[in-house]
C-alpha cells in the first residue's frame, strides 16, 4: 500500500511568496507533471465561487510552472444542486490527482457539502494513495475533528460553539481543531481579531468548550504546517509559528522547527490508523 501523502495546512498566504515555497517543497516529493485538482467547495455558496477557484488556478499555473501542472477545477458546490459532490462528473477528475488544493470560504459550508460525499471519499482515497493535500484558511478549519463556525460567530453573532468537522486525521489519533489566521490583526486597536478572528477573550471561552482529547492547533498568518504521517512529523514553515493547545497547556513552535506528531495527540495516547 502506498504511503499517505503530505498534508499542508496554511494559516494564510497560500499564494504569497512563502506559500509558493511550501508548495514547491511538497511538489518536489510528488510526480511531475503535477496533476492539480482545485476544490471549489469552500466558496461554493458565493456567486463568485468559480472566480475564487480560477485565481488559485492562475497561481498554480504561473508560480509553480516548474512542476508542469495541469489544473482541474472540481466544481463540488452543493449537495443535491448544481455541482453535486456525488455526481461522477464532479468527483471523477479527482481519480488521478497528485495534489489537491482548496482555500477560502466557509468552514461549516465546506463540511456540510463534503461530509459523506463521493468527492470527499475520492479525496481521502487519493491522499491514502500518496497524493498531496494543501488546504488553507476555511478549508483547513474544515479538516479538523471539530470546525470553528467563524462566519456564524464573527459576522452574525452566533453563540460560541464548535461544529463537527471532516476529521481527516482522526484515524491517525490526531483529533484536532485547526485554527488559521491565529495572529490576525486586521481589527486594529479597537477590535481583537487574533485567535482566528475570535479574539483572545472569546477564544478562551471556546477553548473551555473543547471536549477532552481535542488539540487546538493555531497557525499564524503566512505560516504553514507540513504534516508527514509516515514520518510522524510536523514541519513549521513561513513567517510566524504555531500554538499547540492540549488541555490547559499551550506550547509555541516557530518557523523552521520540526516536532513529532505525538505533540498533537492527547497526553498518553499513541498513534492509530484504521
Amino acid at each position: 500500500m502506498a504511503a499517505v501523502g503530505p498534508l499542508v495546512l496554511f494559516g494564510s498566504g497560500e499564494t504569497a511568496r512563502q506559500g509558493r515555497q511550501v508548495h514547491e517543497e511538497v511538489l518536489r516529493t510528488l510526480p511531475v507533471p503535477a496533476r492539480v485538482a482545485i476544490l471549489e467547495t469552500p466558496a461554493g455558496f458565493q456567486p463568485n465561487a468559480r472566480y475564487v477557484a480560477e485565481r488559485l488556478q492562475q497561481f498554480v499555473e504561473h508560480s509553480l510552472q516548474n512542476y508542469r501542472p495541469s489544473v482541474t477545477l472540481i466544481e463540488a458546490l452543493r449537495k443535491g444542486g448544481p455541482g453535486d459532490p456525488d455526481d461522477p462528473a464532479v468527483y471523477g477528475p479527482l481519480a488521478d490527482a497528485t495534489y489537491i488544493f482548496a482555500g477560502p470560504g466557509s468552514p461549516t459550508y465546506t463540511v456540510r457539502h463534503l461530509s459523506g460525499t463521493r468527492t470527499y471519499a475520492a479525496l481521502r482515497e487519493r491522499w491514502a494513495a500518496g497524493a498531496g493535500v494543501a488546504f488553507a484558511s476555511a478549508a483547513a478549519i474544515a479538516l479538523g475533528a471539530l470546525a470553528l463556525p467563524v462566519y456564524e460567530i464573527y459576522k452574525a453573532g452566533a453563540e460560541l460553539s464548535w461544529a463537527p468537522g471532516l476529521d481527516l486525521l482522526g484515524e491517525f489519533g490526531l483529533n484536532l481543531a485547526i485554527l488559521p489566521h491565529w495572529n490576525n490583526a486586521e481589527g486594529g486597536a479597537h477590535l481583537d481579531t487574533s485567535d482566528c478572528f475570535m479574539g483572545a477573550e472569546r477564544f478562551a471561552h471556546l477553548r473551555a468548550l473543547l471536549p477532552p482529547g481535542i488539540t487546538a492547533l493555531g497557525i499564524d498568518e503566512h505560516t504553514s504546517c507540513i504534516v508527514d504521517v509516515n514520518a510522524g512529523t510536523l514541519r513549521v514553515r513561513g513567517q510566524g509559528g504555531i500554538a499547540v493547545m492540549r488541555g490547559d497547556e499551550t506550547r509555541r513552535h516557530e518557523a523552521g522547527e520540526e516536532l513529532p506528531l505525538d505533540a498533537l495527540r492527547p497526553a498518553g495516547s499513541c498513534a492509530a490508523r484504521a
